[in-house]
């Protein structure tokens, strides 16, 4: 057993990383400023986007990019229930409402006929969450937004980088909304990225992420700039620093390669649980290029003696770190009492709830301690076999 506890999740962060930061603070810009506008550049050649615009958070991503499309009170937006609490908080922020939906028990993405279902004259957006960094079935999801005429803005908070059959995530939804969070597959600390092909919504992010200022307000303090300067809308205090887009950029020409290193972490856990009846692993389906995010294993609990959360205590007790994703939203009392949400409303998210456990699944992570895991996931099961 492990002497010392393993983390859920270590950031790759190197020294060419901290050199980058480095040399945004000695530069004397550190808030928002010729870096932030690098890194939007870089992302939307990344991904292929003809727009990016970078915020201080994926949370702020997504309230912006609501906030462009036009979702105002009154409205309603499809938001699945195995979900993160910001995908439906900032619907709510708004004055809309958060339209809970199902999600498909495989890869516990939105379920595109429950998304359909829901659809009312009110119904203004859908927001798909690509769970874990495997894509939703976004075919099915753009023909129901055309046929409604719906706008999809992704929360693709785990997707990058991702691809729906062979199509980069960041370029398929109306919107999308990326996280650069600590445990995302790349990090700027705190951070967020909105990619889009519309220049007008991509001006109004831009606009209202620094208090609506008119276009271009960071050069008012450059030589070229004015410090003349106009209010267009009340907007938010959600620009990115020069700080972490410093960050972004020295981590964003290893996205790959991070990538590379989660999909050899997937492929020693699909080894080490082969053959382990007691756990089913997580799938990745023939036209996706997953982003292994997360690597979500499902307990059968009807061969153990135990449940899902006594096995992550004793996990905790051999030093390894676990989480889970998620506690789908209908269970909170948020949204159990203002919306009259009950576990009988979503069976397939609540049937997975009680079975997950995300494992560790990160560049820094050995062969030799994703075998650690292994062990004592088994081992636990094992034990504790019916």
């Amino acid at each position: 057993m492990r002497t010392s506890f393993l983390s859920f999740h270590v950031p790759e962060i190197g020294e060419q990383d901290i050199a980058a930061v480095a040399d945004a603070l000695r530069s004397g810009w550190v808030t928002a400023g010729p870096r932030v506008k690098e890194f939007e550049a870089q992302f939307a050649r990344f991904t292929g986007a003809a727009h990016a615009v970078a915020v201080n958070s994926g949370t702020a991503a997504l309230h912006l990019a609501l906030e462009a499309a036009g979702i105002k009170a009154g409205d309603e937006v499809l938001v699945p229930t195995m979900t993160f609490a910001a995908t439906a908080e900032v619907v709510i922020q708004l004055g809309a409402r958060p339209v809970l939906v199902d999600c498909v028990p495989d890869t516990l993405n939105v379920d595109p006929a429950a998304l359909e279902r829901a659809v009312t004259p009110r119904t203004k957006a859908i927001i798909p969450v690509h769970f874990a960094g495997h894509p939703c079935d976004m075919d099915a999801i753009l023909e129901l937004a055309a046929a409604k005429k719906l706008t999809v803005v992704e929360d693709a908070a785990h997707a990058l980088p991702a691809r729906w059959r062979g199509k980069m995530v960041g370029t398929i939804g109306d919107l999308t909304c990326f996280s650069f969070y600590a445990t995302k597959t790349i990090t700027t600390g705190e951070g967020g990225m909105i990619t889009t092909e519309d220049a007008a919504w991509a001006d109004r992010m831009r606009m209202m992420s620094l208090h609506g200022i008119s276009k271009d307000a960071w050069k008012r303090y450059t030589a070229e700039g004015s410090w003349r300067y106009e209010i267009i809308a009340p907007g938010y205090k959600y620009n990115m620093t020069d700080i972490a887009a410093a960050l972004g950029l020295s981590q964003l020409v290893r996205c790959d390669d991070f990538l590379r290193a989660r999909i050899r972490c997937r492929k020693l856990y699909d080894q080490g649980f082969a053959g382990c009846c007691a756990i089913q692993t997580p799938i990745s389906q023939d036209d996706v290029e997953h982003a292994w995010h997360l690597y979500v294993i499902r307990l059968d609990l009807e061969q153990l003696r135990i449940d899902r959360d006594q096995v992550i205590e004793l996990l905790k007790q051999r030093n390894i770190g676990v989480a889970v994703h998620f506690i789908p939203l209908h269970l909170h009392p948020y949204y159990r009492d203002n919306y009259g949400y009950t576990p009988a409303d979503f069976p397939n998210a609540n049937a997975a709830f009680e079975r997950i456990i995300s494992l560790p699944i990160y560049p820094r992570l050995s062969d030799a301690e994703v075998g650690e895991v292994v062990d004592a996931v088994v081992g636990i099961t094992r034990e504790y076999r019916r």
